[in-house]
């Protein structure tokens, strides 16, 4: 079964009233109608792929009467039209669970709730790895870029001229190419923190810039 025809199967168990419900009369009478409204018309996506709630009915002024019944709970509900018909339809997660809580889907909830929870640590997981990917990347694109100046100020025969500070680090960079900026700056004679290792690869690049101008 999907998990559309489950929450309708859980809302046909419910009374049609609760006499223990916090709301007021004129609250639970909405809460029914938004209810039997979404038995009759109502549908909702596999959360896994996509958060998506909707109900399609016929009658403009029907259709507007229910999403100033979800309004009056805070749920905000927007309506476009399909052809003759008219859509009411929730995309947000949030809302979507305060829709469901609201028509006391109450075990639907629970579940739609352990989905978003399954599906934002993925995403969390998927977001840290693609930025640790693109960080890696772009050291890897960096650290290639230092060892080619490196290389060019040797083949022009200028690296013996260069400061004892900038031969130390440049002869470390070509050892320990994959190695992050803070590590290389640990192994030199005078350790210096990963600022003080860029400005000095930073000299590096300047000084083979301008010999590949001449």
């Amino acid at each position: 079964m999907s998990f559309s025809s489950d929450i309708k199967n859980e809302l046909l168990e419910l009374k049609m009233w609760n006499n223990n419900s916090q709301m007021n009369q004129e609250e639970q009478i909405a809460r029914l109608c938004i209810r039997e409204a979404f038995i009759k018309y109502g549908s909702i996506n596999d959360p896994y792929k996509k958060y998506h709630l909707q109900m399609i009915l016929k009658e403009k002024k029907k259709v507007q009467e229910i999403q100033m019944l979800l309004l009056n709970f805070n749920i905000h509900a927007k309506i476009i039209k399909k052809d003759k018909e008219y859509m009411l339809y929730l995309k947000d997660g949030e809302e979507i669970s305060n829709f469901l809580a609201l028509i006391g889907a109450n075990k639907s909830v629970i579940k739609f709730e352990e989905i978003r929870v399954i599906k934002e640590t993925r995403n969390d997981i998927n977001r840290l790895v693609n930025c640790e990917t693109a960080n890696l990347n772009k050291t890897i694109t960096t650290a290639v870029k230092q060892i080619e100046d490196i290389k060019l100020i040797q083949r022009k025969n200028k690296f013996n001229s260069l400061p004892d500070i900038l031969k130390e680090i440049a002869i470390i960079r070509i050892e320990n190419p994959d190695m992050p900026l803070a590590e290389l700056g640990q192994i030199l004679t005078k350790p210096i923190g990963k600022s003080g290792v860029n400005h000095r690869l930073k000299k590096i690049s300047e000084i083979a810039d301008e010999l590949r101008k001449n």
